[in-house]
């Protein structure tokens, strides 16, 4: 601070004091060593405290002299000189004490945009699943969300919507804090000791005689997206996210190829693509007004990003008609068909059949409701080998990088065991004493 003026502040004296044409003018008080205020060309008045802090000239502001008195911005000045002569940095404990006091939805903003978007591909899943389970804690400090309630929330969540579910939140719950503490937050995670439910690994996959039912469904499909959408996924057999984030640039049409350019794994991927795909492809290309295979309805520049409603709906009509193969469920099913269309309502239609057969006391299985998005994949896989191809040739095919992940298409489909088994069992029988 160069030409520094020295006086006693008073309310007075500070409001007497000139608004400089440019720049600011700084002044001492005399009461208070270290106290300083500067007045800026728009009229603002501010106290602060400078001091060299760790080898370096720290400016700490205190505030405005239109909200803090004289009497307690010679408080803070002392308390101020007081950490620093401490040898306490009084910015970074500012600093830390704002981090401390944001909340819950504070951190998760800053997760969303500083890593989330950053660095996981799966970013749009943490801002729907967050909001939708977790929005209640937004307002609320971080350092007041205790172990119990995330244990009284993980199950409510395992109870209503299932444990795969409840432990992607705990998960969820536990990234952002562990991120809070890493950029300074001084907390510790409530989620420490809190076990995920035990899972298993899925080896369901759609079998032999229920394809059929999900062949008439995908006809049936009155959105050209959709279908297309689920057609690709079972002909490619490549994860959910890659195929809705296809674009045009990505197809080589001469080499009947398509090149992922960014996988789970990190890596390109290139997958041949066979004549129904290309099919597909061709036929969306000549309408196609978007970089991207599959655009979001009502905007071009945007992909189609939530098939799990389509599904549902593609799942309910197969499931229906694999149900209908029992001649007491069929009558229901006719009989249901006089009241609601089930091409275009297949939710409605789907509970209405339910209904109906609980009131016969009809014990419905499950059909298809309980093959997920990505079960299709491994559809695409098991097929692979139940016709005899390799675990090698397999693993390339689905893009897996380490051999692990391919382990499970060696037993998801037992017909070839049998077939081995039949043929080891009719040698010995057939050995001539």
């Amino acid at each position: 601070m160069s030409d520094d003026k020295t006086f006693n502040f008073t309310i007075q004296s500070i409001q007497q004091l000139p608004i400089p044409s440019t720049g600011r003018d700084y002044y001492k008080d005399s009461k208070e060593s270290g106290l300083s205020l500067y007045v800026t060309a728009n009229g603002a008045k501010t106290f602060f405290v400078r001091k060299r802090v760790k080898g370096s000239n720290v400016r700490m502001t205190i505030g405005s002299a239109k909200d803090v008195s004289i009497e307690n911005a010679r408080k803070s000045a002392k308390i101020l000189k007081g950490q620093v002569a401490a040898g306490e940095d009084p910015v970074a404990l500012k600093k830390k004490e704002v981090a401390n006091r944001l909340t819950f939805g504070d951190h998760f903003k800053e997760y969303l945009e500083r890593y989330s978007k950053k660095h996981k591909k799966s970013w749009r899943y943490d801002e729907r699943e967050v909001n939708r389970f977790l929005s209640h804690w937004f307002n609320r400090q971080m350092s007041t969300i205790t172990k119990a309630e995330i244990q009284k929330l993980q199950l409510k969540i395992y109870d209503e919507n299932g444990l795969y579910q409840a432990n992607r939140i705990l998960e969820r719950i536990r990234a952002i804090y562990n991120k809070a503490i890493e950029w300074g937050w001084e907390g510790s995670n409530p989620t420490i000791g809190i076990k995920k439910y035990r899972e298993r690994k899925r080896d369901r996959f759609i079998l032999p005689d229920e394809m059929p039912f999900l062949f008439k469904s995908l006809e049936q499909e009155g959105n050209d997206t959709v279908r297309d959408f689920f057609w690709m996924l079972l002909l490619v057999g490549q994860r959910k996210t890659n195929v809705l984030m296809m674009r045009w640039e990505e197809i080589n049409w001469e080499h009947q190829t398509w090149r992922i350019p960014d996988t789970k794994n990190g890596e390109p991927v290139i997958i041949p693509l066979i004549s129904k795909a290309l099919e597909i492809l061709s036929s969306k290309k000549e309408k196609s007004k978007s970089p991207w295979v599959f655009p979001a309805e009502k905007d071009n520049s945007r992909y189609y990003s939530d098939p799990s409603r389509a599904w549902d709906r593609i799942r309910q009509r197969a499931t229906i008609d694999s149900w209908s193969r029992d001649q007491n469920v069929l009558k229901i099913v006719e009989e249901s068909r006089r009241e609601i269309n089930y091409e275009f309502a297949a939710d409605q239609f789907f509970k209405l059949v339910t209904k109906k057969a609980k009131q016969n006391k009809i014990d419905l299985p499950n059909g298809l409701m309980d093959i997920r998005i990505h079960d299709v994949r491994r559809t695409f896989g098991s097929y692979q080998a139940i016709t005899g191809a390799s675990l090698q040739i397999i693993g390339k095919s689905l893009g897996h990088k380490s051999s692990e992940a391919t382990q499970i298409y060696a037993r998801l489909n037992l017909d070839p065991v049998r077939a081995s088994i039949e043929k080891a069992a009719n040698a010995m029988f057939s050995i001539k004493e």
